[in-house]
Order: structure tokens, then C-alpha cells, then sequence
């Protein structure tokens, strides 16, 4: 059993443990949450380089006590030459491919969020920390090395058949032609360059500096549609968050192209159904949190995309006249239909809070494992494949345009809930993103328990994650036997998979009592941990 672990001066939790030591060393001397958080994105984005990059997108949601949260949408649009046109000269008529040059169609953002934070720290929060302090440790793995977790290590080998080919992928991830193992120390010199380059220069730089021009030059050397022009025109888009008015608070999710939507949705629906009295873990829990799920991912495949194309303001889907209708519509004895189609994803998420309160709710990706598979030689930078995700059909809610931005699974989420709690949580593993959620949230909120309690608990995915293809419902094998019998009788496709098993996300969740005590739990599937003061 894993206790939930407290502190009151600071905590950070993170998917590998050398991400959320670099958030406590900032804390310890006297960074604020926002400066503690960009030492763990760019740490993470060394140390879990199979999850995340520098080449990929973020996203940002800030509290600080007293006033409304605010988000950082840090996502890249699709490059200018990106049009449908241009994949047809290609011979791509049907779909994007997953990898290679083509695949990396839109503009990396998270650069450029890691910079908006940093100025708004310096000029909100009083911070004083330069970025050449909180990338020093990213600096340091990523030139002397990083012992290779089993993840990294699994994965690579899972995956190497299709990405070695890729450009600069072999040369980057792969040691003797292999997988590198467990526990072997891995350097990423040309990354480690890039990140001082990024230190010194500040992150414009990413955009519009040598550095820009670098990566330009190579992203058009494997036919990326990505240009210096793109990159110069690229901004962090300041947004208020999406709310849900919940029976326990406020919870905060961000705003499309994410599915932060989806994940409101679904507490929303279950808060309607009154989840807090259905025994945790039971097959009536595990039942009315899918067919929640189900609704949810309805109203996103209908609605959800670059919010410039949408036809209704997501804010609005979170009414509750809509939410009860949803919820009205949910069998309690019998499973729906289920013919969607889920997205895969590769993503990690982070969360802080400090001493003061100030809180960050974090998730950075490269959508796919490695994203497209290209590694820049001259940065070192692992581009990602976020733009496979729209489509070549002009009719579709995700059709492809220049200038637009790609439907995200990322959503990182922040409740204020009415006792004075301030919570931070959330998860990797595209659309189990939500439902990991829904599982911590409900478990910890509804139902009570402490916060590693609510994380390590059997979970499910409807659906397929990263790796997967299947779209049944995912049981960890944990589950009582009689729950996934009664699962299969109300007519669920129940599949049992591992009883650890990292399909179903790597979550975290930090609370923050009234009286200021903090309290946080990271997820055993992960490589993760709890770092506090």
C-alpha cells in the first residue's frame, strides 16, 4: 500500500520522479509554482522522451488564490503549405500518415508556453528565477544522461520496426541498432545544446532566431510543411478556462481544440446521477462512469474542433439543462451502444502547488509515441505528429486547413471546490485522459479517499489509448470478478488487461486543504513520485 504523501511548503507530482525533484529544488529556493513547473516540463521533456518533447504542444492551467483561473494554450497550428492539395501531390488522398516528415504538419507550441508563463511569473507573481536556472537540470540529463526507465525502454522496442527508418531516429533512441535497456544511462547531446541555446537566448529564439532557422531548414530537408514563416507567426493564446458548476465547487478544464469539454461532461453527468452513494468500484460505479463517458464523447465527435471552426461555444454545452439531458438519457441497468471511435494519444501530465497557493495543472505531448519519428540533427528536437489527427476529408469537424489547429485529447484540470480545497490532477492516454479523470476525481472528491488511494484503484478505459486499437471496455484485472461479470451481463465488451497496466494513463493529483496542508498521490504505472517540503 503507497500512503498518500503531505506537506505544507510545496508539491509537485510527475510521471517520472527526476521531473518532480526539479519542481521541489525551484520551491525550495523560493521559485513560485509557474517557475516550479517549467524546471519539471523541461526536465520530463529529457527524461520521458518516448511521452513528450520539446518539439510538441501544451497547454496551461493557473490559479492564484483570490482570483479567476486563467490557461496557456500553447498548441501549434498547421503549416501554411498543410493544405489538402499539398498531401494529394504526395499521393495522400484518404488519410495523414502517422510518421515521417509529412506527418509533421503543425508548429510545436510548448516552446513558446514555457516563455508566456515565465514572463507571467516575473510580472504577477514576483518571480526571479531565469530560465537558465530552471532548465538547468533538463541541461544536465540531457548531456550526461538519464538512467532508461522500463517504459522508455519497452516502448522503443514495441515501436522501433516502424520509426527507424525515420530521420535521426535511429541515431537518437536507438543504441547498437536496439532499444537501449532499462536502467542504461541515455544522452541526448544535441537536445542538451538546444536547451542551453533556449536558456541563453530566451524561448523566441524557438521561433524566431538561429535556432528557428536551424530547424526550418531541417524540417524541409524531410519534407515537413513546416517553414520559418510558420514558426515566426506562431503566439500563446490567453484563454479563460472552461467551468462546471459541481455540487462540490468549480471545476476548470481548458477550452478547444482540447477535449477539456468532454472531461466536464462526464463529472457533470455523474454529479446529476448523484455518484457520491453508488459504492466505489462496484460494476453500478464502473457502469454509469462509462455510459457517462459515452454521452461525453457524442457531444465532442458533433462539436469539438479549433474553437474559430466551432459552431457552438463549448461553455454553452456545460449548462444544466444540457447536462441533466444527458444524464437522462443513461440506462442504469443497461450498456449503450458503443461504435465511436476513440483517439490514441501519448502525453504526460504534471501538477504544482506552493506554499502560497498558486497552482499549475500542466500536460505536454507529441501525440503519438515519438511523435512523427523525426529528430532535427541539428537541434535534436523530436517533432511531433499532432497534425495526423485531421482530416483530408473537407467535410469532416477536423478537416485540414492552414492556419488551423488540430483537435488535442490534451486536458489538464483544476477544481476550486467550496470547503476551500484546491485541486490539481490529471493524466496522459488520449481519450482515457477523461475517464482517468472522472475515476480520480470521483474517487477522491465524491467518495472520499485520499488521493494515492483514489489514483492507484483498479481503472478502465472505453476505448483504445496509445498502442491500442481495440475499442472495448478495458478492465484492470483487479476488478472483483463479480464486477466484470455484471459488466459483460449489462452488455459491455469487457476486456482484462494488466493489473498495473499503463494503458489506462499515468495519473496524479495534488489537494490543498483550507487550513494549507497539501496532499498528493502519483500513479505506480508510471515512473512517478511525489516530491513535497
Amino acid at each position: 500500500m503507497i500512503n498518500t504523501l503531505r506537506g505544507t511548503r510545496g508539491m509537485a507530482v510527475a510521471p517520472h520522479s527526476l521531473a518532480s525533484q526539479s519542481a521541489l529544488a525551484v520551491l525550495r529556493e523560493g521559485g513560485n509554482a509557474i517557475e516550479a513547473m517549467i524546471a519539471a516540463a523541461a526536465t520530463i521533456a529529457v527524461v520521458y522522451p518516448h511521452m513528450n518533447s520539446i518539439g510538441g504542444d501544451s497547454f496551461w492551467l493557473l490559479h492564484v488564490p483570490g482570483e479567476a483561473p486563467g490557461a496557456n494554450d500553447a498548441c501549434g497550428a498547421a503549416a501554411g503549405l498543410a493544405s489538402r492539395a499539398w498531401y494529394a501531390e504526395r499521393g495522400h488522398l484518404n488519410t495523414i500518415p502517422h510518421r515521417g516528415g509529412v506527418a509533421a504538419n503543425t508548429v510545436a507550441g510548448t516552446i513558446s508556453g514555457w516563455g508566456a508563463a515565465h514572463q507571467l511569473s516575473r510580472k504577477a507573481l514576483g518571480g526571479r528565477l531565469p530560465l537558465t536556472r530552471l532548465l538547468e537540470d533538463a541541461i544536465h540529463y540531457a548531456r550526461h544522461g538519464i538512467p532508461v526507465t522500463v517504459s522508455q525502454s519497452s516502448l522503443t522496442a514495441v515501436k522501433m520496426g516502424e520509426l527507424q527508418l525515420q530521420p535521426g531516429f535511429a541515431e537518437t533512441f536507438l543504441v547498437n541498432g536496439g532499444p537501449p535497456a532499462a536502467g542504461s544511462r541515455f544522452v541526448q547531446t544535441g537536445l542538451a545544446d538546444t536547451l542551453e541555446r533556449i536558456a541563453g537566448a530566451g524561448t523566441a529564439d524557438f521561433y524566431r532566431g538561429e535556432l528557428a532557422q536551424s530547424m526550418a531548414e531541417d524540417l524541409a530537408r524531410v519534407d515537413s510543411p513546416v517553414s520559418a514563416r510558420d514558426l515566426a507567426a506562431h503566439r500563446v493564446q490567453l484563454v479563460d478556462p472552461l467551468t462546471l458548476q459541481h455540487s462540490a465547487g468549480t471545476v476548470h478544464n481548458m477550452t478547444p481544440p482540447t477535449q477539456g469539454v468532454v472531461s466536464l461532461l462526464i463529472l457533470g453527468i455523474l454529479d446529476v446521477l448523484d455518484i457520491g452513494v453508488v459504492p466505489q468500484g462496484s460494476a453500478d460505479y464502473v457502469h454509469l462512469c462509462v455510459e457517462a463517458t459515452k454521452q461525453a464523447f457524442r457531444v465532442r465527435d458533433r462539436y469539438v474542433t479549433d474553437p474559430r471552426y466551432m459552431k457552438v461555444n463549448a461553455q454553452s454545452l456545460l449548462v444544466p439543462e444540457h447536462v441533466n439531458e444527458l444524464a437522462r438519457q443513461i440506462d442504469r441497468r443497461r450498456a449503450a451502444p458503443w461504435g465511436g471511435k476513440t483517439q490514441a494519444g501519448d502525453t504526460i501530465w504534471m501538477g504544482v502547488i506552493d506554499g502560497a497557493g498558486r497552482a499549475v495543472s500542466f500536460i505536454q505531448s507529441i501525440y503519438h509515441e515519438f511523435g512523427s519519428g523525426i529528430v532535427l540533427p541539428a537541434s535534436g528536437v523530436n517533432w511531433q505528429n499532432r497534425g495526423c489527427s485531421f482530416s483530408l476529408d473537407a467535410a469532416a469537424l477536423n478537416a485540414l486547413e492552414p492556419g488551423r489547429k488540430p483537435f488535442h485529447t490534451l486536458n489538464p484540470a483544476l477544481a476550486r471546490l467550496s470547503d476551500g480545497r484546491t485541486v490539481v490532477y490529471g493524466t496522459m492516454g488520449g481519450d482515457g485522459q477523461p475517464q482517468t479523470q472522472c475515476a480520480i476525481f470521483t474517487r477522491a472528491i465524491a467518495h472520499g479517499l485520499p488521493p494515492q488511494a483514489a489514483i492507484s484503484a483498479p481503472r478502465w478505459l472505453l476505448g483504445r489509448t496509445w498502442g491500442q486499437t481495440s475499442e472495448s471496455l478495458k478492465l484492470e484485472s483487479r476488478f472483483d470478478a463479480g464486477v466484470v461479470r455484471e459488466l459483460s451481463e449489462r452488455g459491455h465488451d469487457v476486456e482484462i488487461i494488466g493489473a498495473y497496466d499503463e494503458t489506462v494513463g499515468h495519473a496524479g493529483m495534488i489537494i490543498r486543504h483550507a487550513d494549507g496542508v497539501l496532499e498528493g498521490g502519483a500513479d505506480p504505472r508510471s515512473d512517478g513520485a511525489v516530491a513535497a517540503y
